[in-house]
């Protein structure tokens, strides 16, 4: 029970991480605050979670309603002692020239103003907490190009640094600001915009996972449940002398191509290696 009596905000809690991160907290004697904007899933997962979670309408692309959100928890609870700013979609998916403004714009709005915003809002009610936490989204696409869009992957950039400037800023409250950045975790993020049945998007999901676990050294695809477990690491008292730090939990995604880890994948050229072979032959001639 390492969150007994700890209040929990968690955003984005209708499905997916959010949804995991909820009941974990829930089950570890948190009072959790799940919010989202899918109200019929954010109660769906309130009602189904062993433990207590109150779930909260929450649009985080609009400030007034984070602010509520922090306002009405500390209200109720007392005070906030962990936020876990998760809520986020895959944004506008156009290459740099050709993205317009408004989609720049909102993809921003969701994934890294948000996470700005929910740090503003929650930590009046977090100063004075012992072991208050905040723990950010980020991802792998934040490390460099391939991984995702353009506009997704520089707002998870954002969040990393954010992360940095926020564990500097919060650090005379005692409150410690960690990020995670996952690699292919398979939730509804890659079949939310797909056009087709509930059974094919099933289908999707499958053929998703068979590749991630193809992708990476770790050969399975990656679950909700994995970064719920590494969000509760960093908020815990087994994480607290980590501040301003990122944790990957990807698989081994961001190790490098297949060659530099697989014996079987033939690798890059290597001429040195040739001429030591070439050199053996040779030797046994």
């Amino acid at each position: 029970m390492r969150f007994s009596n700890k209040t929990v905000v968690i955003t984005g809690a209708a499905s997916g991480i959010g949804e995991e991160a909820a009941r974990l907290f829930a089950r570890e004697g948190a009072i959790v605050i799940a919010s989202d904007i899918d109200e019929a899933n954010g109660q769906r997962v309130a009602d189904a979670a062993q433990g207590d979670v109150r779930f909260r309408r929450c649009d985080v692309c609009k400030p007034a309603e984070i602010k509520a959100l922090m306002d009405d928890a500390a209200a109720e609870t007392g005070g906030i002692d962990v936020l876990f700013n998760n809520a986020g979609a895959g944004g506008a998916r156009p290459p740099i020239h050709e993205i317009e403004p408004d989609e720049w714009d909102s993809t921003m709005d969701l994934l890294l103003r948000s996470v700005a915003m929910g740090i503003r809002y929650a930590v009046p009610h977090m100063k004075g907490r012992p072991g208050a936490s905040i723990v950010n989204v980020s991802s792998v696409a934040a490390v460099g190009p391939g991984y995702a869009p353009t506009a997704y992957s520089v707002a998870k950039a954002g969040v990393l640094h954010l992360t940095k400037m926020a564990a500097a800023d919060l650090a005379q409250f005692g409150i410690r600001v960690n990020a995670i950045q996952p690699g292919f975790i398979m939730t509804n993020i890659f079949t939310r915009n797909l056009e087709v049945s509930e059974e094919q998007k099933v289908l999707a999901k499958d053929a998703l996972r068979q590749m991630s676990s193809n992708a990476q050294p770790v050969s399975r695809s990656g679950e909700a449940r994995d970064i719920a477990e590494a969000c509760a690491y960093l908020a815990s008292e087994a994480g607290s002398f980590l501040n301003g730090t990122s944790l990957l939990v990807d698989g081994g995604l961001t190790l490098g191509p297949r060659y530099s880890w697989d014996p079987e994948e033939p690798g890059v050229y290597d001429p040195l290696e040739t001429m030591e072979e070439q050199a053996r032959q040779n030797s046994a001639v």
